[in-house]
């Protein structure tokens, strides 16, 4: 008599855990399929540590797994160990939360395994995302539709509300012999702000570096931006970041970084974009977005002294740092603590959701 195969039905625990929101990616399911290859799979209760020390990478995954393994497995061998005929995706249903009939007659609303699988990494931290879950997350980022914050223009328009226009009001008297049968209002035209983003591509930023460069990307595509790299040395990417193609325009920019993973001088390198980029006009009245985590190398003063320049010019000034979405993170970097006073918000960019509330303060601003 033949053996059946185990790995369709331990790959298929791993599918349907992944759609209960345990972020189990390629990698762990693979040490998954390692450590149960050493145990005895009669064994229930070595199937369950295994799953439970490889699958699961955070204390609200283990609530889940234990719903999903007791749900998946019966008796003392898995439920499903045969290969299973129908690929398509299963779509789960929760009970109760908006109306809707099922078959027991009870509300019911389905859920998208994907779409499950997606919320769960749009707040997970950037640098632990595996290769498999990097490239989604690259998709995530080109999905972001980017709003420029707006300012006042010096033109004014007809509106139905604002102050009065008497102009427009004076000549519509004229083709009504003089009677002011309606007064005609005007306000003043926005226009968009620019938006400057200075990142910092050093050693200790290599691990959110392409993400970052990425959401500048898209940022730079969709409004008027700026693009500047900060490490040893000042580089622009605005003209590569706007490229269509995102594949491109990374590889432009990779080329055009020569300090990529190097040291941090961020007193120095905002110096020499004050000096040549942002004195001339490119930081006035636009709002500035600095991606560092606040190690600097060089003298911390000369940071000081440059945010507070920075401060002056710019309508705002945010300083987004991605380990500040840890709930134990202190501001205590010598660049981030001289910076604190010239900054308007500290803000985490850790994960993709972080992004999206970036994107919230930008247009607000």
């Amino acid at each position: 008599m033949s053996q059946i195969d185990p790995l369709p039905g331990l790959v298929g625990f791993a599918v349907a855990l992944r759609a209960a929101g345990v972020a189990c990616g390629p990698e762990r399911v693979r040490g998954y399929l390692a450590a149960v290859d050493l145990l005895d799979l009669a064994d229930v209760t070595q199937v369950y540590w295994a799953g439970r020390l490889t699958l699961c990478s955070e204390p609200d995954d283990l609530p889940r797994y234990d719903s999903a393994f007791h749900a998946w497995f019966t008796g003392d061998t898995p439920r499903a160990i045969r290969p299973t005929r129908d690929p398509r995706p299963k779509r789960g249903h929760i009970a109760a939360l908006v109306a809707g009939s099922s078959a027991d007659g009870e509300s019911a609303v389905q859920i998208d395994p994907l779409a499950s699988s997606a919320e769960v990494l749009r707040h997970r931290d950037i640098s632990d995302l595996t290769a498999a879950e990097r490239a989604h997350l690259r998709e995530m980022i080109d999905l972001l539709r980017p709003e420029p914050p707006q300012r006042p223009a010096v033109r004014w328009r007809p509106n139905r509300r604002g102050r009065v226009d008497e102009r427009r009001t004076l000549r519509m008297m004229r083709a009504t012999g003089g009677e002011p049968m309606r007064i005609a209002r005007k306000r003043r035209a926005s226009k968009p702000r620019r938006v400057v983003l200075l990142v910092d591509v050093s050693g200790s930023m290599t691990p959110y570096a392409d993400a970052l460069l990425r959401f500048a990307h898209a940022m730079a595509r969709r409004a008027p931006t700026e693009v500047f790299t900060l490490g040893t040395r000042l580089t622009r990417l605005t003209r590569q970041l706007r490229q269509r193609d995102p594949e491109q325009a990374l590889t432009g920019a990779a080329r055009a970084v020569p300090d990529f993973a190097g040291g941090t001088r961020l007193g120095e390198t905002l110096r020499a974009f004050l000096d040549r980029w942002g004195q001339r006009g490119v930081a006035r009245q636009a709002v500035v977005v600095l991606f560092s985590d606040g190690w600097e190398r060089g003298d911390p003063s000369l940071l000081a002294a440059q945010m507070a320049r920075l401060s002056r010019l710019a309508y705002r000034v945010f300083w987004v740092n991605p380990h500040a979405g840890s709930p134990v993170y202190q501001p205590v970097q010598s660049g981030i603590a001289v910076a604190l006073p010239h900054i308007d918000r500290l803000l985490a960019g850790h994960s993709v959701a972080t992004l999206d509330l970036l994107l919230r303060e930008v247009r607000r601003a």
